[in-house]
C-alpha cells in the first residue's frame, strides 16, 4: 500500500461513510463535492481497493470499504488522542484565573506574589462582571477563581481568603446619607441597582433577599460593574449594596458609603473545581492559599 495515504483522505473516506451522501460530507468536510470525489478516487487508487460501490442515485460502502473503515476509525482516534495529549503538553503549566471585579486586585497580586519561584506554572489573569459571579468557572473559562460567594456552583471548592462587611452605596443627596451606621430594615422599600439576572443566587444575595421575607426588591436599573452601579447611585438612580472595601477602591463624587451594622460578613473566597484541576493548578492553588492574608474584615 501507498505511504502517501493521508490522515485528511481518511478522515473523507470517514465522514463520507458516515453520510453515504457527497453532497451532505462535502458540506460537513467544508470543500466541495467534486474536492471530495477527487479525494476519495485518489485513496483508492492509493490503496487498490473500491471503497464504495456508487451509481447516480446512491451511494454505499463495498465489501472491502466496510471492513476496513474499522481500521480507519481506530487510526483516526488514535491520531487524535496524539494531538490532544500534545496540546496537553504545551498547555501543562499554563492556569486561567479568574477575578470577580471589585474583589480588588491588591488581593489578587497579593496572592500570586513570588509566583515566579513555582516552576513550571505560567498564568492568564482574566476579569469578570457581575453577570458571572463564578468568574469562569462555570462556562469552563477559568481554571481557578477569585470570586465572592454565594455561587451557584455546589461542586467547587472554596477556600476563604478575606472577609468584610456590607455598607450601603447612597446618592449624596439621600435622606440617610449622613448617618454613621445603618441597619438593612431601613433600606428595603430603597429602589435598588441590582446585578443582571444572569447572576442568579448571587444576585439575590445582594438584593438582601434573606431579609425581605418575601416582600419584591423596588429594581431601580441593572448593573454589570461597579462603575456602571456607582454611576447610576450617584445620578439618584438608586441605592445598592456592597462591601467595605468598595469604599476604598470605587469612592465617587455624588455617593456616600455608609455600614450595614445587621448583616452577615461577605466572604472572597478562591474557588476551583477539583475535578478539573490540572497539575499546574493545584500548584498555583496550594501557592494562593500559602499566602492568604490574615482575615479582618474592613
Amino acid at each position: 500500500m501507498s505511504q502517501n495515504v493521508t490522515v485528511q483522505l481518511l478522515r473523507y473516506f470517514d465522514v463520507l461513510a458516515r453520510e453515504l451522501n457527497y453532497r451532505r460530507a462535502a458540506e460537513k468536510l467544508f470543500i466541495s463535492q467534486p474536492a471530495l470525489s477527487a479525494a476519495i478516487r485518489q485513496l483508492e487508487s492509493l490503496i487498490g481497493a473500491r471503497l464504495f460501490d456508487r451509481d447516480t442515485r446512491s451511494v454505499a460502502l463495498s465489501a472491502f470499504g466496510e471492513e476496513w473503515l474499522r481500521s480507519v476509525r481506530a487510526a483516526i482516534h488514535e491520531v487524535d488522542a496524539s494531538l490532544s495529549a500534545a496540546a496537553d503538553l504545551l498547555d501543562r503549566g499554563h492556569v486561567r484565573i479568574g477575578y470577580l471585579i471589585g474583589t480588588g486586585a491588591d488581593l489578587l497580586f497579593q496572592l500570586i506574589e513570588g509566583l515566579e519561584e513555582v516552576p513550571g506554572v505560567t498564568i492568564e489573569t482574566i476579569e469578570h462582571n457581575f453577570s458571572d459571579p463564578t468568574a469562569g468557572l462555570a462556562a469552563g473559562t477559568s481554571d481557578v477563581a477569585l470570586i465572592r460567594p454565594p455561587v451557584d456552583l455546589p461542586e467547587l471548592k472554596m477556600s476563604i481568603v478575606a472577609e468584610e462587611s456590607w455598607v450601603a452605596c447612597l446618592p449624596r443627596t439621600h435622606r440617610l446619607a449622613d448617618r454613621s451606621e445603618l441597619r438593612i430594615a431601613e433600606l428595603l422599600d430603597e429602589p435598588i441597582v441590582v446585578a443582571p439576572k444572569s447572576a442568579g443566587g448571587w444576585r439575590d444575595y445582594w438584593m438582601a433577599t434573606d431579609a425581605r421575607h418575601g416582600r419584591p426588591a423596588v429594581i431601580a436599573a441593572e448593573a454589570a460593574t461597579y462603575e456602571a452601579e456607582t454611576m447610576l447611585v450617584s445620578t439618584g438612580v438608586g441605592i445598592s449594596f456592597t462591601t467595605s472595601s468598595m469604599v476604598r477602591l470605587y469612592m465617587r463624587p455624588g455617593i456616600r458609603f455608609v455600614p450595614i451594622v445587621d448583616r452577615p460578613v461577605s466572604y472572597t473566597a478562591l474557588a476551583w473545581d477539583p475535578e478539573r484541576l490540572s497539575t499546574s493548578a493545584r500548584k498555583l492553588v496550594q501557592h494562593m492559599l500559602d499566602r492568604v492574608p490574615a482575615r479582618t474584615a474592613e
